[in-house]
């Protein structure tokens, strides 16, 4: 498996997700213009395609991608949002992280 690649589609995907989310939210809650919605909503189709591109089944991909945008939606609330994740979100992530790794990456037979 190509790590670099694999981990590269993860970013992605949750840049996508986040990204798209975000660009709805922006519409919805804060009246901003309805092509910030019709935006959005194309990066979030983009997010359900990039998880394909993963060499492995879609349950281990999707639990895996779990971890990854709990800590990614915590870096954009810190860099976009500007508030500071605090000491048990960072212990929550690292966890999740931890557990990332064992489902994706884990030597198997």
């Amino acid at each position: 498996m190509d790590y670099a690649k694999s981990i590269f589609l993860f970013v992605l995907a949750g840049l996508c997700e986040i990204g798209g989310g975000y660009l709805i939210w922006l519409w919805l809650r804060e009246g901003k213009g309805w092509e910030l919605a019709v935006i959005g909503a194309v990066v979030l189709v983009l997010y359900g395609i990039i998880p394909t591109l993963q060499p492995s089944n879609f349950g281990r991909v999707y639990a895996a991608y779990g971890g990854i945008f709990i800590i990614m939606a915590l870096v954009w609330g810190w860099q976009i949002d500007k508030i500071v994740p605090d000491r048990f979100e960072i212990i929550g992530a690292v966890i999740a992280l931890i557990g990332v790794s064992i489902i994706m990456y884990w030597p198997r037979q």
